[in-house]
């Protein structure tokens, strides 16, 4: 703002002392504000928390909060983890997710402190003009303020608090995908130390399959190249056996990370010996169709941007062109005069710039999220609608693994183990058969894995945090294989 200058003025019946009881309105108005905001965007996230994903997201202000979250956490690895107290971990001790949640709180406090005008200007002037006989002193003070500002500022709160509710909706996004992933970390976790278990056991199986071939070579009973592929069968299962191990310690540390555990935490988890059982039932049709638009947070989103950036607009036609008119305050001394008093107005001139720019900029803001709006809306329903899909196969396939091909190649073993003892049927079928066993468990294990991956992403679609569903991965020739042409 161009200096003020001091001035003679005749009296006006504009009185200066209204100055000071505006600025302490506005100044009070807006400390009950920045009072509440922080603690509104806490409460409202722990609230959807609460209501949406079952647990409340904790914000650790201070020593003592997180000495309490890492005894609760002590407590949790006191019994093998299970996948809601890993989500429990991640939205309530997570140093990750403690970060994006003060990052959320820092954008909802700078949203209150754009809405806040800008601080009155004092300025004090002080002139020394020498005279015979001595020093003329003139002071010179002034205190103005931006009259745009408070007359505005409804407009202006209304405006912040839109951006708030942003922030809010951001930091519930943030809470699901923070969920997403301690869900979709454990369910890894936990599957390929199961599949590793289960690499332990056909490994045990090959060893003993090819010491038995070793031995009947030994007596003339079996040819080199049946012993051999005994021999290969084992030491397939030996890489496989190592490669699974090593998975499982990659899984468990993606686990550890994600839950910011850290050394001493990481040496206590333990995690279950099986996945949770696969449900009868996936989700209803009708239900995925209503959470679409009702519960996804993405399309809140879009909406929000919609409104703050219609409130923008409004802004911007009501200064397009006049965006600034400050009113001082005036009081000047001199010596050997009488004082002073009255005001100054300082009023932009739009001879330059018309506000056009900035109308037709703001205005083509709007009309983007207008259509954001609705790409947002399409992509919701195509992303949920493929999510339940992803569900509803990987349940199928589940289902088909454990009621149909794992019962019959079961059955199959057992039959072959009956021929067997009857002589009906060669060690080879038997072992062929051991190994077909083998690979459909394998393939039930990860049909198990692939619905849970499946259930989780179709819960953050559902809720506005969407991620990719697992690929159903199609079945390869396994050890059965192996064991054809005996």
């Amino acid at each position: 703002m161009p200096a003020m200058t001091a001035m003679p003025l005749r009296r006006s019946a504009f009185r200066p002392a209204i100055l000071p009881g505006l600025l302490l309105a506005a100044t009070a108005l807006l400390s009950g504000c920045a009072a509440t905001g922080i603690d509104r965007h806490v409460e409202e996230v722990g609230a959807y928390g609460r209501a949406q994903l079952g647990v409340e997201p904790r914000w650790l202000r201070d020593d003592a909060q997180r000495a309490e979250a890492r005894a609760t956490v002590d407590a949790l690895l006191a019994e093998p983890l299970a996948m809601e107290d890993a989500v429990r971990i991640a939205l309530a001790y997570s140093p990750a997710f403690q970060a994006t949640l003060n990052e959320a709180l820092a954008t909802g406090a700078s949203a209150a402190q754009a809405a806040r005008p800008a601080n009155p200007l004092f300025a004090f002037e002080r002139l020394t003009r020498s005279v015979p006989g001595g020093t003329d002193v003139d002071i010179g003070r002034t205190l103005s303020f931006a009259l745009f500002d408070l007359l505005l500022l409804p407009q202006r709160l209304r405006l912040a608090e839109h951006r708030q509710s942003q922030a809010r909706i951001a930091t519930s996004a943030a809470a699901i995908r923070a969920v997403s992933d301690a869900r979709r970390a454990w369910i890894e976790a936990v599957a390929d130390e199961q599949r590793a278990r289960y690499a332990e056991d056909v490994y045990t199986a090959a060893e003993a399959g090819a010491e038995l071939a070793r031995r009947m070579r030994a007596v003339g009973n079996f040819s080199r190249l049946q012993q051999a592929r005994e021999q290969a069968f084992q030491a397939e299962a030996a890489a496989a056996l190592t490669r699974a191990r090593q998975q499982a310690l990659a899984s468990r540390e993606a686990l550890v990370r994600t839950l910011g555990l850290d050394a001493g935490q990481a040496e206590r988890l333990r995690l279950p010996a099986h996945l949770p059982k696969v449900p009868a039932n996936a989700a209803a049709a009708d239900t995925v169709a209503r959470a679409t638009f009702d519960e996804r947070l993405d399309v809140r989103l879009a909406r929000a941007n919609l409104d703050a950036t219609a409130r923008e607009l409004g802004l911007t036609r009501v200064t397009r062109y006049v965006d600034g008119v400050h009113v001082a305050a005036m009081r000047n001394s001199e010596t050997g005069k009488s004082t002073q008093r009255g005001w100054e107005i300082e009023l932009p001139l739009p001879l330059f710039d018309f506000g056009d720019a900035r109308a037709s900029n703001a205005e083509a803001h709007y009309l983007a999220r207008l259509n954001q709006v609705a790409q947002v809306a399409a992509e919701a329903a195509s992303q949920t609608r493929e999510a339940h899909a992803a569900q509803l196969a990987a349940h199928a396939l589940a289902h088909h693994y454990q009621a149909e091909v794992v019962p019959l190649q079961r059955a199959i073993t057992e039959e072959m183990l009956l021929r067997y003892n009857g002589m009906l049927s060669s060690v080879f079928d038997l072992l062929a058969a051991a190994r077909a066993q083998a690979d459909s468990v394998t393939r039930a294990l990860d049909a198990q894995r692939d619905f849970w991956l499946a259930d989780t992403a179709l819960r953050a679609a559902l809720l506005g945090a969407p991620s990719t569903p697992p690929a159903l991965q199609a079945a390869t020739p396994g050890a059965a294989a192996s064991g054809g042409g005996h």
